[in-house]
């Protein structure tokens, strides 16, 4: 199935051809054109190119106006103002492109892929082995996993990457721990879940620190484990490789209720870059891009100095020749940039690591490792808070673990199903309660700009009213019931009917899908595709109370208003699994 142009580059290349042709050094300027309330599209261009022209801007629109070929999609075009443009297109227009849309069994939608599309790695869902996933986890994972998602939609060949904490001094201290009590990890059953490996890992993990803290002699054991690890020591690796089995059990049980795929070869934790440490410090020291400091291999900026006015370095290896963040990073982008191939380098961190990243970039572009060709990015995101607008905690002050936050949510859209649908059995109340809860939690973040913080109000989340995922999902099931209730009459699209001003508004809306995609994939920006589909949400639900569907007045407008639904159906669905959020078909 081939691309579908959208209206707004159809009406954009009639405006584009009529300017060139009037002003000839103007060929290749943007009309920029965007949506009115004032017509389907107003342009505000002209203005501009007549003040670089030195012409009246009334008179240039007029002229543009005369050369614009109008017809099977243009309808009226006229000038308004000091030289906007106001642009009505024809109901036909509107009805056929969405019919060609509509056509498309790809489900697609006619959205086109990207024409020169690169690789992109993005690293994302970065939890640390034994230890719990907690709140501070989920917008990683959710941004994540969109972005992915819209990336791959546009075309994108994407490496999904999982840096997981997965080395250091405390596994020192596991690893003795559990060498000398080698059943702390053993299982009653070999189908062990999820929360029961996690609970086994935090039972050893309180019990060897316990021990650390009171026992010298343990502790000097426990750092020599942390040399043997370090050295590749085959019997300390295998039993630092338990607890990232152990640990990687859990992490999968939390994404599948996440209803994300995480895939096991795409985790590649901090230790998968261990042989490449001492290389990418020769490399740096040789290049003179790190110098030794008091015995560290340091990397210094103008611009990054400490409250005393004294520079602050960026630490590659300690002076004990131990390794930090900063080396295992840089490890990381020449493995994506030389061996992945990649164009583009994506980390969904939290944005208080910022200076951190922004040294690690700096120093791999002074060691010609990023260039014009690559480009690396933090995709930096906000704190989730509590209703009282303080960082998400529970009433003890602790950090609230994830998977106890998902099923609360699951409880209460559960609670929302069962009062809403009589006619559900548990079971398929259960699954839509999971559908319904996570799909909450995720839109609540997506829908909220990565950079801002946001409040966690599960009563908001899962809401019918407002714009919550919940209102979505609604409308679309809304949408279904209207379809079976139609029985044998089918959706068809009839381009000769004239459109009410709510089926115009709708379908200009569902036009712009390809659009939206286009621009929040390449912003990295899922939150406008949430707000495009809220209010598509919005425009449908005007539509279904001042157009009656099933009751309208002959056989060609029920088709064609079904045309109407289903058009908007498919675009909530494929826009909110692009947010990793079900449709259930039924609520």
């Amino acid at each position: 199935m081939a691309s579908v142009t959208s209206l707004s580059d159809s009406v954009q290349q009639r405006l584009a051809s009529a300017l060139s042709a009037t002003l000839p050094e103007a060929a290749g300027a943007d009309p920029l054109l965007r949506r009115s309330d004032r017509a389907d599209f107003q342009a505000n261009g002209i203005l501009a190119l007549a003040k670089k022209a030195k012409a009246n801007p009334r008179e240039l629109a007029a002229q543009v106006v005369a050369g614009v070929e109008s017809g099977e999609v243009i309808k009226d075009i006229e000038v308004s103002g000091p030289g906007f443009l106001n642009i009505t297109v024809s109901d036909r227009a509107i009805t056929a492109n969405l019919a060609a849309r509509y056509a498309d069994d790809t489900g697609r939608l006619g959205v086109p892929r990207a024409a020169n599309p690169g690789t992109t790695v993005i690293d994302y869902a970065q939890p640390n082995v034994a230890k719990e996933m907690h709140v501070g986890h989920l917008r990683s994972a959710v941004i994540g996993d969109s972005v992915v998602q819209l990336l791959e939609f546009a075309g994108e060949s994407v490496v999904r990457r999982h840096h997981i904490g997965d080395w250091g001094t405390q596994f020192g201290m596991l690893i003795q721990y559990l060498d000398e009590h080698p059943h702390e990890l053993d299982h009653k059953d070999s189908q062990v879940s999820g929360e029961e490996a996690m609970s086994n890992l935090d039972r050893l993990y309180k019990a060897a620190r316990k021990l650390f803290d009171s026992d010298e002699e343990f502790k000097t054991r426990a750092r020599r484990r942390v040399v043997d690890l370090q050295a590749g020591d085959p019997k300390t690796l295998a039993m630092w490789q338990r607890f990232v089995d152990e640990s990687k059990i859990y992490f999968f049980s939390v994404f599948e209720k996440l209803d994300m795929e995480i895939r096991d070869a795409d985790i590649v934790g901090e230790s998968g870059y261990n042989d490449m440490l001492a290389e990418t410090c020769r490399l740096l020291e040789e290049s003179g891009v790190a110098v030794r400091s008091e015995g560290a291999l340091c990397v210094f900026f103008d611009d990054v100095k400490g409250p005393d006015g004294n520079p602050v370095p960026l630490i590659v290896q300690k002076s004990d020749g131990g390794y930090g963040y900063a080396a295992t990073d840089l490890s990381a982008i020449r493995d994506r940039v030389f061996n992945l191939k990649a164009n583009t380098l994506l980390y969904v961190v939290d944005a208080r690591q910022a200076l951190h990243f922004r040294m690690v970039f700096e120093t791999a572009r002074r060691a010609g490792w990023l260039n014009e060709d690559v480009e690396a990015q933090q995709l930096a995101f906000g704190t989730v808070l509590g209703k009282d607008g303080k960082p998400f905690k529970t009433r003890a002050g602790e950090t609230i673990r994830l998977v106890d936050l998902l099923d609360e949510a699951i409880d209460r859209a559960s609670a929302v199903v069962r009062e809403k649908s009589q006619d559900l059995s548990e079971e398929e109340i259960a699954e839509r309660g999971a559908q319904v809860g996570v799909g909450a939690v995720k839109y609540a973040d997506l829908s909220t700009s990565a950079i801002r913080d946001y409040k966690f109000d599960l009563d908001q989340m899962v809401s019918l009213n407002g714009d919550t995922s919940v209102y979505l999902q609604y409308a679309y099931a809304r949408i279904q019931s209207i379809l079976r209730k139609a029985g044998e009459v089918r959706p068809a699209a009839h381009p000769e009917l004239e459109l009410a001003p709510a089926e115009r508004a709708l379908g200009l809306h569902a036009d712009a899908f390809a659009e939206t995609v286009r621009e929040a994939a390449a912003e990295y920006a899922p939150h406008k595709l949430a707000a495009y589909l809220y209010q598509l949400a919005s425009l449908y639900t005007t539509f279904y109370d001042k157009c009656p569907v099933l009751k309208a007045e002959t056989p060609e407008l029920v088709e064609n208003r079904l045309f109407l639904c289903d058009v908007t159906a498919r675009t909530l669905h494929r826009g909110m699994a692009l947010l990793g959020v079900r449709t259930p078909e039924k609520l």
